[in-house]
């Protein structure tokens, strides 16, 4: 049983530890999801909490995995580990039956689940924590328990620290399909050996006030005395999907740019602001007097947004603005404002509004590679 419950305290603290460790990397995509699951459920009111509940629960996954794995307070870290376990078992549960959302985000965008496939692993970990469990009396110190408090704030306050640096200047990986150096036409091509959506086609047909469904082997065709309702096709299996698949940029003028601005061999710089009305003021300023300098350099420069006709015309300070999907500005970059470079359809750099370098004077002096 000492095997057996060491083990389990391996593999409990290193799936604990990995889920909080990626999640922390970008904060910003575990709020998405938060906010993901209050509009499933018909809890939009929630919403507001979204980041600081995301924080809140990676910072207890993260850190009930270190104990177990370390041993620092190990009985409190195993009671950390079965709270969240008995939590999240049932609800992956409703997810798998009901797929609200295609994908739990348990790791965030570093490795993606299926909700089936999520409950599986839940009940595996959900057997190896209630071995710990049931055998925590056997569980010794390591240090003394002020020694092994200590170590454990010590571990929150980094974790902490870590998931705010993440959130101000962008993950420091990114798992995402945008990441610096990708070519955004190559990510949105697909194989013509890929395959295509595959669908059941079936025919109602009505006759003698019954209606009944056939399929395209054996409806009535030569038989009068039924009568042609409608034609249903319910997709069975989803076909390849290129990495980005959703990539689209529309002028005020409602003109489709996309093909320019990927095909612009010069330099293009993308000011992203998902929502212009929740971005910080200053922050948005900053991003239009680079939009400004630019301008006047001969650099492109467009401001993407999803927001409405209305919000953009308050702003009129001659740059050009275009519309893009939300969830597609939120997928290229975890800032509002962010800014990415652009180059012959290749993303040569991504900032936040905080890390921002004077990019104008870099790129007229040419010191963007």
């Amino acid at each position: 049983m000492k095997i057996i419950r060491f083990i389990s305290s391996i593999i409990v603290g290193f799936v604990f530890i990995f889920s909080g460790f990626v999640k922390a990397i970008d904060p910003l995509g575990s709020a998405y999801k938060f906010s993901d699951y209050f509009q499933a459920f018909h809890m939009d009111f929630l919403k507001f909490i979204s980041l600081p509940l995301a924080i809140l629960l990676i910072t207890a996954e993260f850190i009930s995995g270190f104990s177990v794995l370390t041993g620092f307070r190990q009985k409190t870290g195993i009671l950390g580990v079965s709270l969240l376990i008995l939590f999240f078992t049932p609800l992956t549960l409703i997810l798998a039956l009901t797929n609200p959302v295609s994908d739990c985000g348990c790791f965030g965008d570093a490795i993606h689940l299926t909700n089936w496939q999520t409950f599986g692993k839940n009940i595996i970990l959900l057997v190896l924590i209630l071995i710990l469990f049931f055998n925590r009396s056997s569980v010794k110190l390591v240090f003394s328990p002020l020694k092994e408090w200590l170590i454990i704030i010590f571990a929150i306050i980094i974790f902490i620290a870590f998931s705010i640096f993440n959130l101000i200047y962008l993950p420091v990986i990114d798992f995402l399909p945008y990441k610096t150096g990708t070519n955004i036409p190559e990510k949105m091509k697909i194989p013509d050996s890929a395959p295509a959506d595959k669908y059941i086609t079936k025919f109602v047909y009505e006759k003698g006030g019954s209606r009944k469904e056939f399929t395209i082997n054996d409806y009535p065709a030569n038989d009068s005395s039924w009568k042609f309702i409608e034609q249903k096709s319910t997709l069975v299996k989803k076909g390849y999907i290129p990495a980005i698949h959703d990539f689209s940029i529309v002028n005020m003028e409602n003109i489709d740019i996309t093909d320019h601005v990927l095909n612009n061999p010069g330099y293009t710089v993308l000011m992203i602001s998902k929502k212009l009305k929740e971005a910080n003021p200053g922050h948005l300023m900053k991003g239009f007097d680079l939009g400004s300098c630019c301008s006047t350099s001969g650099i492109d420069f467009f401001v993407l947004t999803a927001s409405g006709g209305d919000d953009v015309k308050k702003i009129q300070n001659g740059l050009k603005f275009c519309n893009t999907d939300e969830t597609t500005l939120k997928t290229i970059i975890r800032s509002n404002p962010g800014f990415v470079l652009i180059k012959n359809g290749t993303i040569i750099g991504k900032w936040s509004w905080a890390n921002l370098p004077e990019l104008c004077i870099l790129l007229k002096n040419n010191h963007i590679n």
